[in-house]
């Protein structure tokens, strides 16, 4: 799989036989008897939902995509070894006398099962905790994991990232293993938590996205812990509507207790976000069995700030949680990150984790790549070098550019200007543009809009999206060219302004219409502040 997850012993082919049955699946059309006795000595010791990496002895899912069709290529999985075929359509007569083929509803669910049963149930053996909302789910997870396995609990990390185990250099790309989705694929999330509890691991914080819960990725899994961040508005494009992007997400809170009823998992818990205005739909239906502790900013919260100040060197915070209050500074800054660290705060205490251990854990923790990461060229800060202060940050939702422009305010000194890029990305919820657009314009001195990942889309249309939310064009400068756009913004900033650059965070790529191509948010605002440098 990569160096993280190298070879590893103790997994066994099992028979399809076996496979079907823990499914509860349908028997699959008979092979030949003089290929096979009987399907129990069909062997099944891989997955594979891509034909191209289809290996003897795998079972292939295939998978009707919004691109491709799966079952086109069944012919030539087959070729390159595939043991069986799990399908939605009705195969060919052909196909049925060559290999045992597996006719299910949902092909991806039974990914899910399948993943679920080869691998042993591996969340039975490692204590999984989800994390899922709109935003802050990949800085909560960071921080759970950097709470755990600074308190002696070893934690693995599955999210937008990729994944990794505890033991590898943090400060490298290399470190993380990667899983092309925020939540993989069943094969791929099944095998990774096999692989993690192999390795000893006792937890994994993990991001569940809308889309995971929506489409059954997750189903199988296990979950000890689960948190809400918040819910606003995205990806409506997939989910139509809000109430069906909330009640995705609920499917998460559904699952643990179920478990927590079957007795399947002992001790789990969920964080919710009381300020959340979909709180109480995530509260209902929770059985007693679930220990429930609530954050925010509400009186009623069991976790909560009684005092918090903010700075350009972090937070200093006091809390009052249900084992009593803690102060303590951390890096960190800006509203959104403190309802994280009460996220993250709310599942380790849940599992047994001392509140000072918590504390202690955040003091020198220094985020997350492309989260709000500051960027500049050398040992002195860009102030005393007189330079704007440059934040990257991975914000594309409305919530989540408000929630970053208003902690970059916080920033700015009494003289200083908030200046934003921003841009939308194509082939996604259009409806949050003007949204974007009416934000930026009112939270920030200076807007300028440029392209994201525009996709198939064109990035002109785009950006007319975005300025139909805008009111004036007095501070608002368009220009396409991202690289352009943020080499501008850093040539307009002096030492007392504050320069974000939002919606890409830790990408370093730009997808076009016709091609993907490198592109680093800060790699460009290096490159603008050395032009900066040479020309003073």
């Amino acid at each position: 799989m990569s160096i993280l997850f190298d070879k590893f012993d103790g997994l066994e082919p099992k028979s399809l036989e076996f496979i079907l049955k823990a499914c509860r699946m349908p028997t699959p059309e008979m092979v030949p008897a003089s290929t096979y006795k009987d399907i129990s000595q069909v062997k099944v010791s891989g997955l594979a939902y891509d034909s191209r990496q289809v290996k003897p002895g795998d079972a292939y899912f295939a998978i009707s995509g919004a691109k491709f069709d799966g079952n086109a290529f069944i012919d030539q999985a087959v070729l390159d070894g595939a043991n069986c075929i799990f399908t939605a359509k009705e195969p060919s007569p052909e196909q049925k006398a060559r290999i045992p083929i597996i006719v299910v509803d949902d092909v991806l669910k039974a990914q899910a099962a399948v993943a679920n049963a080869l691998y042993d149930t591996p969340s039975s053996r490692i204590r999984v905790l989800g994390v899922t909302g709109t935003n802050g789910k990949t800085t909560t997870t960071h921080l759970i994991e950097r709470i755990f396995n600074t308190n002696g609990k070893p934690c693995g990390l599955i999210g937008t990232l990729g994944a990794r185990v505890p033991g590898v250099d943090k400060n490298s790309a290399a470190s993380y293993l990667d899983m092309h989705h925020t939540t993989p694929q069943p094969a791929d999330l099944q095998a990774i938590l096999y692989a993690m509890a192999q390795r000893g691991l006792s937890h994994v914080a993990m991001e569940v996205s809308s889309h995971a819960l929506a489409l059954g990725r997750v189903l199988g899994t296990r979950f000890a812990g689960a948190a809400l961040t918040n819910i606003t508005q995205d990806h409506l494009d997939f989910h139509k509507t809000m109430e069906h992007y909330a009640q995705s997400k609920k499917k998460l809170f559904e699952m643990i207790d179920e478990s927590a009823r079957s007795n399947e998992i002992q001790g789990t818990t969920c964080a919710i976000n009381l300020d959340d205005e979909y709180a109480d739909m995530f509260l209902r239906g929770l059985s007693d069995k679930v220990q429930i502790l609530t954050y925010g900013f509400s009186p009623k919260a069991a976790i909560r700030p009684k005092r918090a100040e903010f700075g350009f060197d972090g937070m200093r915070l006091s809390l009052s949680t249900t084992h009593g209050d803690i102060d303590f500074h951390t890096p960190l800054t800006g509203r959104f990150n403190l309802y994280n660290i009460m996220t993250a705060m709310a599942l380790a205490l849940g599992e047994g984790i001392p509140l000072e251990g918590i504390a202690q854990s955040l003091q020198d923790f220094a985020g997350v790549s492309g989260r709000f990461e500051s960027v500049s060229i050398q040992d002195q800060t860009n102030k005393q070098a007189g330079l704007p202060l440059c934040l990257v940050d991975y914000a594309h939702t409305p919530d989540g550019l408000e929630n970053v422009l208003k902690a970059g305010r916080q920033l700015v000194p009494d003289k200083g200007r908030l200046i934003v890029v921003f841009g939308c990305g194509g082939d996604r919820d259009s409806s949050k543009r003007p949204q974007m657009g009416r934000l930026a314009e009112t939270l920030a001195d200076i807007v300028i809009i440029t392209s994201d990942n525009p996709r198939t889309e064109e990035p002109d249309q785009i950006i007319a999206d975005i300025l139909a939310g805008i009111d004036s064009l007095k501070d608002v400068v368009v220009e396409q060219d991202r690289a352009a756009a943020i080499d501008l913004a850093v040539q307009k900033g002096g030492p007392d302004d504050v320069v974000i650059i939002a919606g890409k965070g830790h990408e370093t790529y730009q997808i076009l219409k016709d091609r993907t191509i490198d592109f680093d948010d800060r790699l460009a605002v290096k490159n603008a502040l050395k032009t900066k440098m040479q020309k003073r």
